[in-house]
């Protein structure tokens, strides 16, 4: 057996041990989440943070602007920005479900590694999309299980599970996607500005949004902050804002309850009706019907689990 088949072994034991139905499980290390599907699934709305997500087991695919990226578990799927994105469950069943993690980005630590390490300068010169996959390697894997093996010391992961997720992050920037990662922690550079900018829409999204005025705080002028906000994002800013207005509304009414005007106007939009169709075109359904489908969804999975 392989060292790669051995890592993917202690993986899907780990996993399969801890989480048994369906659902993302967040662990006891820091930044650390399991997740388990099993079956096929068409492709869901959701919003993936500055992450590396693994495939212990079975077949992902994540959907940015039109463009699908598949990985399995001989490739991993990095995003160096907060992303919108569709997620979908390609192969998967419940004798062998699909099982991985995720694990929170560190842009610090990253930023930190291209200082100490002098690793050489990237020759990347365009603006990279925000959302790539790479070869999964066996040290990448093997540091990945030991992470793992540390939910059985607990007493050992405030001392040890930061030095293996810094290695972690020293792996990613020895990796073929380098460079995605490098050109968002480079103060100077393009990526790092837009980065900037969208921590400021996450804070801001019911606000009145004015590109020229986002594109000067991040001090880049409107063209260019729009063409790199979209070849990074796949979506304009406005979209952006758009996208975090209309699913903070479907959390206030599905967790909330709160009804569909009133969801409407605390996220910023002047018109339920305006936001009934932006919302329809996001996720298929109005509200009303969306809100109702999750619960009886959500009352399923409960009668399921008991």
């Amino acid at each position: 057996m392989t060292t790669h088949q051995t890592s993917l072994n202690a993986l899907i034991q780990a996993i399969g041990s801890r989480v048994h139905a369906p659902g993302d499980y967040p662990m006891p290390i820091p930044g650390l989440g399991f997740y388990h599907r099993d079956q096929p699934a068409t492709p869901v709305v959701c919003m993936v943070e500055p992450c590396i997500v693994l495939v212990a087991q079975g077949e992902k695919q994540l959907w940015v602007g039109g463009e699908g990226y598949p990985y399995d578990t001989s490739r991993f799927l990095v995003t160096s920005l907060d992303i919108p994105a569709n997620s979908e469950v390609l192969a998967a069943s419940p004798e062998q479900p699909c099982l991985g993690l995720t694990l929170k980005l560190d842009l610090r630590i990253l930023a930190e590694l291209i200082a100490q390490s002098e690793l050489p300068p990237t020759r990347e010169r365009a603006v990279l999309k925000g959302v790539g996959i790479g070869t999964v390697t066996e040290g990448m894997l093997a540091s990945f299980a030991r992470l793992v093996a540390l939910l059985d010391e607990p007493e050992a992961i405030p001392v040890l599970a930061p030095l293996i997720q810094r290695e972690i992050h020293y792996r990613l920037l020895k990796s073929d996607q380098a460079n995605r990662l490098r050109q968002i922690c480079s103060v100077d550079g393009q990526g790092y500005r837009i980065a900037k900018a969208i921590d400021w829409l996450k804070l801001n999204y019911t606000a009145a949004l004015r590109v020229d005025e986002l594109a000067a705080r991040v001090q880049m002028s409107a063209a260019t902050f729009h063409h790199h906000f979209r070849q990074l994002t796949a979506m304009s800013p406005l979209q952006y804002q758009k996208w975090l207005r209309l699913n903070e509304a479907r959390r206030l009414m599905l967790n909330e309850h709160q009804d569909v005007s009133s969801a409407a106007f605390k996220v910023g939009y002047e018109s339920p009706s305006q936001f009934s169709r932006e919302y329809g075109r996001l996720f298929g359904v109005p509200p009303k019907r969306d809100i109702a489908a999750l619960r009886g969804r959500t009352e399923v999975n409960d009668r399921t689990s008991n």
